[in-house]
C-alpha cells in the first residue's frame, strides 16, 4: 500500500471492478468491513462496480488467464516458492509485476452480526435500484 501511495499520492478514489462471486459480493460482511476500514485509514473513496452474472468476458483479469497459462506452460504450481517465482518472472509490455506474499490467514465463516452490518451499511452509499452492483465507500472525517 505504501509503495502505491508513494508513486501516486494524488489518487483519492479507487474504482474496483469485481465479478460479484461469493467471496467478494457487496453483502459479504467481513469484506465490506475491511474495505470501510481501508477507506478510513487511507482517506480514500472506494467505489465497487460489479459485473453482471455471466459477463466475465468483460473482466480484464479473466482475459489474462490464457496469457498466464502460456507463461506457466502447464507447470505444477505445488509450492508458494513456485508460484512466487512464476509471478516474479512475468512480463507484460516489458514490465515485471510487484510481487508480495500475503501470509495472513482469513478464516471462512466469520461474519458481522446483523446489528453490526446495519451500522456498517450506514457508511456505504448504494446506487438506487442497483444497490448490489454499485457501492461507494467514502472516507469518514478524521
Amino acid at each position: 500500500m505504501q509503495q502505491v501511495k508513494a508513486r501516486l499520492p494524488h489518487i483519492r478514489r479507487w474504482v474496483m471492478n469485481a465479478d460479484n462471486g461469493p467471496e467478494n459480493h457487496s453483502r459479504r460482511t467481513q469484506l465490506m468491513a475491511r474495505l470501510v476500514a481501508l477507506a478510513q485509514r487511507e482517506q480514500l473513496t472506494i467505489q465497487l462496480v460489479y459485473y453482471p452474472p455471466y459477463h466475465s468476458k468483460y473482466n480484464p483479469v479473466e482475459r489474462t488467464f490464457g496469457w498466464l497459462e502460456q507463461h506457466w506452460r502447464g507447470s505444477l504450481l505445488d509450492s508458494v516458492e513456485t508460484v512466487i517465482g512464476f509471478a516474479e518472472s512475468l512480463t507484460f509490455k516489458g514490465h515485471h509485476p510487484t510481487v508480495n506474499l500475503v501470509a495472513q490467514t482469513y478464516h471462512n465463516g466469520v461474519k458481522l452480526t446483523q446489528k453490526a452490518m446495519r451500522q456498517l451499511e450506514q457508511k456505504l452509499r448504494r446506487l438506487p435500484d442497483l444497490e448490489k452492483w454499485f457501492v461507494e465507500i467514502p472516507p469518514m472525517p478524521v
